[in-house]
């Protein structure tokens, strides 16, 4: 049996990286995927893409950070599919990577808003339609900076970190709902967001970028990064029956390297 059968799950940032092999696998796992993002043509395709792989898809453009478009998401939701049940808080642009005298309010609000406030909107439309439904799961992408930080990446760490004390929270005042409020906390995470902190980090100390990546590597002891498939799954778990008795937790995806 397929672990999401039935579910209708919002994931946002669905255009690209984890939002888009997600939506990929929440569809193979039986969801109605509503596929949220600011950028039309990319969120359009992966729609498309789940479409012609036989799921049932839709694309939604829109910015989860604004209350207009958190509205709009879990509204077309409800209208195509009756109801939404699984919320994946995953749209998140990742900032600027500078020192924090350089790091300019607009650097700042455009990162807590695009991932912190995007995680709040959307949870506050959800959640009455997933008291509606009588069930739900809240799935939030955080960050390991969330947890011990990142030098040069002020507002992502501080978004990140927001993240996790409102799965805390929220776990805590919906429990009564029967929805459950998770985060996931990925170390490095092979892809383009990864590769451009990797340049900037490079820049800002001076050091060449192999040796920059090469740092990250290390911290693992498997000696890889974790990928996109490897968050994808735990969302996936995590969204399911299978995990109905977990909530308020932070989980790390690290390749082996110490949470703390």
């Amino acid at each position: 049996m397929k672990l999401l059968r039935d579910r209708v799950a919002i994931i946002t940032g669905a255009s690209k990286g984890i939002g888009r092999v997600m939506s990929e696998l929440f569809a193979q796992e039986g969801a109605n995927v509503i596929c949220a993002a600011r950028t039309a043509a990319l969120v359009n395709d992966t729609a498309a893409r789940l479409t012609a792989a036989g799921a049932e898809a839709i694309a939604v453009v829109a910015d989860a950070a604004t209350e207009d478009g958190a509205r709009a998401i879990v509204d077309a939701g409800v209208r195509r599919f009756g109801r939404v049940d699984t919320l994946v808080n995953n749209a998140c642009d990742g900032g600027p990577t500078k020192a924090i005298q350089e790091y300019t309010l607009d650097d700042w609000l455009c990162t807590v808003n695009s991932c912190l406030t995007s995680t709040y909107l959307c949870s506050r439309f959800a959640v009455p339609a997933m008291i509606a439904a009588g069930r739900g799961a809240i799935v939030n992408i955080t960050s390991m900076a969330g947890r011990r930080g990142i030098a040069y990446r002020v507002g992502y760490c501080s978004a990140k970190a927001g993240q996790i004390g409102m799965t805390y929270g929220l776990a805590l005042e919906l429990g009564r709902h029967n929805i459950t409020v998770n985060a996931i906390a990925p170390g490095a995470v092979a892809g383009e967001r990864i590769d451009r902190m990797i340049r900037g980090q490079a820049e800002i100390r001076s050091v060449e970028v192999e040796r920059m990546r090469a740092t990250f590597l290390e911290r693992s002891p498997l000696r890889r990064m974790s990928t996109p498939e490897d968050i994808s799954a735990l969302a996936a778990f995590l969204c399911s029956d299978l995990a109905r008795n977990i909530s308020g937790q932070c989980i790390p995806v690290t390749a082996g390297e110490p949470a703390s």
